[in-house]
């Protein structure tokens, strides 16, 4: 029931609007470090302003169960997370990362220093391409527990994503069941990614349950958020829910003629082709279609309701003439299928002829041959039928029925 070009254009979109970009927490200060030479007063004066500067930062999570560390970073240690910085900023990443894991190494790390180093290690394996690296980054940095809660479920956030790019689905819902449930947030994008994720490991009852979570959320959901829901309903098989949430959309976006195309595309799925018909037609009398697919969306709707051979006559050819349908095979063999189901066989076997020389096989030959044969021009017939032939068709004795007919 579904249409997978449809459900692809759908996703690529929900996707794009739900993806977040990566931090750049990798690259902040480390709090306890000294920010200039003069020895420890001069030290512990930029730490007291660092401190202070740190605990002016509004809390993203305020209602997070987990409470801020403490532990800042050594003297010794320290420097050598300056240096860290240092060859980061100046491009030199490789460096940057060996200086890293070192710290990671180092069994006199404290928790903060370690989630310090593994975040900038993550940030550098992430700018790399390298993605397995960049995850085991995030979960060191986490699993440390050392940095305060802005930075913690910022880097969580950010392996999150990671997973579910990776195509570590579980791993991505498990890591964001963790977040939310340590958070409390319901950050409706948050929410968004959570259910793309869900849709992606193709449990659509939940997925829907969380994007509806995350619509219900926000102040100005996005119009593709709706888009995913519909697209989730749709995989479900659940076409009356994905007909009232492309109805909504429709309906919030009146001038978006990709939201009544959709619509349209909807309804047809939902064998409600009167319906898709309408919003077709209205777009197609406004002057808005105004692409060879959307004619093509309009004249296979009207080809699939029972009566209406005329009307798929006239978008063809009013296609054709306004040079937006290319003369092509399948245009051609719906054109010329229509014009015989409405009784006008002499403008069925003229499209005919125009689509069996762009047929990969002579079975449209052997179709007009049929025609011809029908309407007792004989002669055309049997040339018809060798063409299918030299063509090639699955019951070559169909052709040979007619070539052997009396006459020329």
């Amino acid at each position: 029931m579904n249409n997978p070009n449809f459900s692809q254009r759908i996703l690529a979109v929900a996707m794009g609007a739900a993806f977040l970009t990566m931090t750049g927490a990798a690259v902040a200060a480390p709090a306890g470090e000294p920010q200039a030479r003069g020895g420890a007063k001069s030290a512990d004066r930029d730490s007291s302003r660092s401190s202070r500067k740190s605990e002016a930062v509004a809390e993203t999570y305020p209602e997070a169960t987990r409470k801020n560390p403490t532990t800042k970073a050594s003297q010794a240690m320290s420097r050598k997370m300056t240096e860290m910085g240092k060859l980061f900023d100046a491009d030199k990443r490789a460096e940057a990362r060996a200086i890293a894991d070192e710290i990671l190494a180092d069994g006199k790390a404290n928790s903060y220093e370690k989630a310090y180093a593994a975040q900038f290690a993550a940030q550098i394996a992430y700018e790399a391409d390298d993605m397995p690296a960049a995850i085991g980054y995030f979960k060191q940095a986490i699993d440390a527990d050392g940095l305060d809660n802005n930075a913690h479920y910022g880097l969580m956030i950010n392996l999150a994503q990671l997973q579910q790019q990776e195509e570590e689905y579980v791993d991505s819902l498990a890591t964001f069941d963790r977040f939310f449930a340590e958070t409390r947030s319901a950050d409706p994008t948050l929410l968004m990614v959570k259910g793309q994720g869900l849709y992606l490991m193709q449990r659509y009852d939940d997925a829907a349950a969380t994007i509806k979570q995350a619509i219900a959320a926000s102040d100005a959901p996005k119009p593709e958020w709706l888009s995913m829901l519909m697209q989730v309903y749709l995989d479900a098989d659940k076409i009356g829910e994905a007909v009232s949430t492309a109805e909504q959309i429709a309906a919030a976006n009146p001038d978006d003629k990709r939201a009544q195309m959709n619509l349209a595309a909807i309804y047809s799925q939902a064998d409600m082709s009167d319906k898709a018909v309408g919003i077709l037609e209205k777009l197609r009398s406004s002057g808005d279609l105004d692409s060879a697919n959307e004619y093509k969306v309009l004249f296979t709707t009207y080809a699939g309701i029972d009566g209406r051979e005329k009307d798929v006559i006239a978008v063809i050819n009013e296609g054709l003439e306004k040079g937006v349908l290319e003369p092509e095979y399948n245009t051609y063999v719906a054109l010329a299928q229509a014009y015989y189901f409405s009784d006008q066989p002499a403008q069925a076997i003229t499209a005919y002829e125009k689509a069996a020389p762009m047929a990969k096989d002579g079975e449209t030959y052997l179709n007009l041959a049929r025609v011809l044969q029908q309407e007792n021009r004989i002669t055309e017939a049997k040339a018809a039928a060798r063409q299918a032939l030299a063509k090639g068709i699955k019951r070559e004795k169909d052709a040979n029925v007619i070539i052997a007919l009396p006459g020329k």
